[in-house]
């Protein structure tokens, strides 16, 4: 959460960055600021308000100083099924509103909670204000006497199955647990998970709920953050009225730092059911949150590994070529801190032989010492971090609380950029020979089922909970219940809900265009809110340019261009790069192939230059495209674990068919990938032209600045644009079927449902997705609501359509417990074959209501209104086409919405994937009535 690599000198005010750069990169900086202004309630209640009005919107976060840390064995997980618990009802609010109705205004809303702390916070258009005020105090301090037993079940369920989802589901997802086991003792809070164990959870009761909120959230265990377009004095009164009254609570006992060492090195393995690629991790005790060491930590991870020259790179990657990458980082919490390793192989590789190059790296890095050219490099990087770690009102709030809950200064970024910017080679090797150097260790080795062989050799057995699957519902059927009986609390104020402000309407940007003397195409915003750029290149083809039968060439292509240029080795051009603190990516997409960064203002020409010269002087270094080809097939193997990613090739590929750009991942095949040579991308680059491609271009910079910096480029980039032509779509799915495909022993069923539909260039496009959010649009939408709040079958579930040139898929996708799997596609047929019967005069209000005013916070970032150019560009739209979709919009009738929902989302034409355990669910789907397909990971016919 808290942004910890930040550099030299930011005042903000109002919204405003006033900046000035430090002399030289690797001299202490000047103070860092963020303006802000702080009171305490007589409650104890912290607060820290800060003025932002670039834009109409305003973020609020409350931070409560209570996280798995607080727990005790045999009740884990309590502090995150409480965040949970928190978001149901309240007294003064309508149950459910704060996850339907927050939407409902334009804004967005979530929690989080990990080892220390759980934070709840919202992003709302102005008008909203008040109201989020309201919801939030209510949830804050009014919530206990609501809680029953109906909401507890139900919740406990969506929290299993977030379990299910990220952990039980996923490859590797065990691996937290297995460490915190091993490298904590007993007796210590971070032992355990967040997420915690399931019979923990499924053991909690309402006293338990009660207990928990009584000891942990009183006003005085918290802070809470407002920031962005308020009046500061007029929100104090509103911070009085609406949480002034919520009592303080007991004292908090703060808990003490309790770093951990280790007396020996423990070896661990694990059979991971889905994990295709073995997987190393070493992980060494260090220190907790706001520890000096922690900075030179961080740097040393970047130092290890974070670049082409760094020693593990080239031990691991380049020299024993055992895997695609390899990564080290600090990561320090309250009370410890732990230094990771992490390696992900190649397909059978034995994880020995990984070790041996890690430790072969980290010789080389004794011998050697740090390189001062790479702790330049990585410093320059941190200052544009520093920029994007402030580029949003909510990044700013986040900053803001957490240094005020944790470390009691709200203000903490300005000593966090002094002692980041501080740091010395010394430093660095201190810290190295420290915590490091023949230091004990946790090692894990996750491989996949049956490949014990592969684990590091005298490795124990980890031991790990893994829950039984079961074929009925029933035992676990939950629903909302029945409202609690209990009286309201008393206040000296009108808690009901409060109207809205004056109502801020989205203004499109001023876009300006031009176009350059070689074809292509500028379009640009500027915005003078960070001393950054972003900028993009869409060249149209993408795969659509791929040759026959090699999907994965443009892919390909775009990966081996960043390995350096005619003049650069890969790790010269990678440190030209950094050394300019700026980024330069390269990507294919289905339809288009993209260039795009960011950069400082200052240093946009520099960054053009390497631009260009990356995209007009290839390197074609057979080793880099050897390199990468393997690194490709690896991750191809490892997507093969990923049901997500399973239920997606499968789906797109009955969509569209096998021979169709669409119906074939974007990385290509294991076959296609072994086919490539450097041969094709080299005849795939030849038709990269500039004459349809587009320049975007948004921040702090103008249009002449821009028009100059792209002279050169414009000279030297003149090939003719070659003939696009989109591949014949031969679906191989039937509308009205259902395709299971097995993964045994899952924990859940993911599920992705849809069909074709129409182009984002079709005059219906927009009002298609109008027609799509109260089905499913986020946490407001039906499926949503019944799926998760009302059934608690699922974490998540949604709906939307794809956006491209090509005619492209409605979708419909969650992933729900197992044995929840055909109660949910029933829920979801009907609910499709009702909608438009449905959708009256009410859902029409809510959705012009919802989206007029989400757009007045959708655009605040750079990246968001690099977005908005590329839609211009692409699909031919007006400059001020968000304005246009509005009145489209505001002018549809509720006859309008049943045309479109009854013209495009026919649930008889939709194609269902299923992916789950075949030996308890196949049986069970069957039940839906729909004819059943088994097919293979693949999508081919078994």
């Amino acid at each position: 959460m808290r942004n910890k690599y930040l550099l030299f000198l930011v005042t903000v005010v109002a919204g405003n960055i006033l900046f000035s750069q430090s002399q030289n990169a690797t001299n202490t900086a000047s103070d860092f600021k963020i303006d802000y202004e702080k009171f305490t309630l007589d409650n104890g209640l912290e607060v820290i308000l800060h003025e932002d009005h670039s834009d109409p919107i305003v973020a609020v976060a409350t931070m409560m100083h209570v996280g798995s840390n607080r727990e005790k064995p045999g009740k884990t997980g309590f502090a995150h099924f409480f965040e949970h618990m928190s978001f149901n009802d309240s007294e003064n609010v309508p149950r459910g509103a704060n996850r339907k109705m927050i939407p409902e205004w334009g804004g967005s809303r979530n929690g989080g909670t990990w080892s220390d702390g759980t934070v709840y916070y919202e992003v709302v258009p102005k008008d909203a204000f008040e109201k989020i005020l309201w919801i939030d105090s209510d949830r804050f301090g009014y919530m206990i006497n609501t809680v029953t037993q109906a909401a507890l079940e139900r919740e406990k369920q969506v929290v299993k199955n977030e379990k299910r989802e990220r952990v039980d589901n996923s490859p590797y997802g065990y691996t937290d647990e297995v460490i915190r086991k091993n490298l904590y003792p007993k007796d210590h809070p971070y032992n355990w998970t967040v997420i915690g164990q399931l019979p923990d959870l499924q053991s909690a009761t309402l006293e338990d709920v009660k207990e928990f909120y009584n000891q942990y959230y009183g006003a005085s265990n918290a802070s809470l953050v407002i920031a962005g377009d308020i009046d500061v004095e007029k929100t104090k009164e509103l911070v009085k009225r609406w949480f002034g009254e919520i009592p303080g609570g007991p004292e908090v006992a703060p808990i003490e730092a309790k770093p951990v060492q280790l007396q020996e090195t423990k070896s661990l393995y694990f059979e991971d059911n889905f994990a295709k690629l073995p997987e190393l991790r070493m992980v060494f005790p260090t220190v907790e949150d706001y520890n000096k060491d922690m900075y030179a930590l961080q740097i040393l991870g970047q130092l290890l590994s974070g670049s082409k020259k760094s020693p593990l790179y080239k031990s691991v990657v380049e020299e024993a070529k055992l895997a695609p990458n390899v990564g080290t980082y600090q990561s320090s919490n309250e009370l410890a801190g732990e230094f990771i390793f992490r390696v992900r192989a190649n397909a059978n590789t034995d994880l020995d032989s990984v070790k041996l190059a890690i430790e072969k790296g980290l010789s080389d890095f004794e011998k050697n010492g740090v390189d001062h050219q790479e702790l330049k490099r990585i410093k320059a990087e941190l200052e544009t971090q520093l920029y994007q770690g402030v580029s949003t009102i909510l990044n700013k709030a986040f900053q803001l609380v957490q240094d005020n809950e944790f470390n009691n200064d709200p203000g903490y970024i300005s000593k966090t950029a002094e002692l980041t910017n501080a740091v010395s080679a010394a430093d660095v090797m201190n810290v190295y020979q420290k915590y490091i150097q023949d230091k004990a260790y946790v090692m894990t080795s996750f491989v996949p089922k049956g490949n014990v062989d592969l684990a590091v050799s005298g490795s124990e057995e980890a031991e790990v909970w893994i829950e039984e699957v079961k074929s009925d519902v029933a035992s676990e059927e939950v629903s909302q219940g029945e409202e609690a009986d209990y009286q309201k609390t008393e206040s000296k104020y009108d808690r009901s809900e409060p109207d809205f402000g004056e109502l801020p309407l989205f203004q499109s940007p001023e876009v300006w265009t031009a176009e350059l003397s070689n074809g292509m195409e500028i379009y640009g915003i500027e915005n003078r809110e960070v001393p950054l750029v972003q900028f993009d290149i869409s060249i149209p083809g993408g795969q659509l340019l791929d040759p026959e039968n090699k999907p994965g060439v443009a892919s390909l292509l775009t990966d081996l261009m960043m390995q350096g240029t005619a003049s650069k080795t890969p790790a010269e051009l990678e440190e030209a790069i950094g050394l300019l603190g700026a980024s330069i990516y390269m990507y294919s997409s289905n339809e288009d192939l993209h260039i795009t960064g960011t950069c400082l203002a200052k240093n946009f020409e520099p960054t053009m230059e390497l631009v260009q010269e990356i995209m007009l002087e290839p390197r074609w270094d057979e080793k880099e495209f050897d390199r990468l080809k393997s690194a490709l097939q690896t991750n191809l193997k490892g997507m093969e674990a990923n049901p997500q990613a399973i239920a997606q090739t499968v789906f797109y590929r009955l969509l569209y068919g096998k021979d169709n750009s669409f119906g074939v991942p974007g990385m290509g095949t294991m076959e296609s990938a072994q086919a490539i040579t450097i041969a094709d991308l080299q005849a795939y680059y030849s038709q990269l032209a500039p004459e349809n491609a587009s320049f975007h271009v948004v921040g702090s910079i103008t249009k002449p600045e821009v028009q100059q910096t792209l002279q050169d480029f414009s000279a030297s980039w003149k090939n003719a644009s070659p003939e696009i032509a989109n591949d014949e779509i031969q679906p191989e799915g039937e509308g009205g079927k259902l395709y299971f495909i097995d993964v045994p022993d899952a924990k859940q069923s993911v599920i992705l449902i849809g069909k074709l539909v129409l182009s984002g260039e079709d005059s219906d496009a927009a009002k298609l997705n109008f027609a799509n959010e109260i089905l499913g649009g986020g946490s407001s939408g039906k499926l949503f609501q019944t799926l998760r709040i009302e059934k608690g079958y699922t974490y998540g579930a949604y709906s939307g359509i794809s956006d491209n040139l090509e005619v492209s898929p409605f979708y419909i996708r969650t992933s729900v417990r197992a044995n929840a799997t055909l109660s949910s596609l029933e829920i979801i047929e009907e609910m499709v074959q009702n909608y438009a019967a449905d959708f009256g005069a009410e859902e029409v209000k809510l959705t012009q209501n919802k989206l007029l005013k989400e757009n007045t916070r959708a655009y605040e970032s750079l990246g968001a209104k690099l977005g908005i150019l590329r839609e211009i560009s692409k699909y031919g739209k007006d400059p001020s086409y968000i304005e246009d979709m509005q009145e489209e919009l505001m002018e549809m009738k509720e006859e309008d919405f049943k045309e479109v929902i009854n013209e495009y989302l026919s649930e008889y034409e939709m194609i269902y994937v299923v992916v789950g355990d075949k030996a308890t669910q196949l049986e069970e789907v069957k039940k839906l009535g729909k004819p059943v397909v088994e097919l293979d990971i693949h999508g081919n016919k078994i």
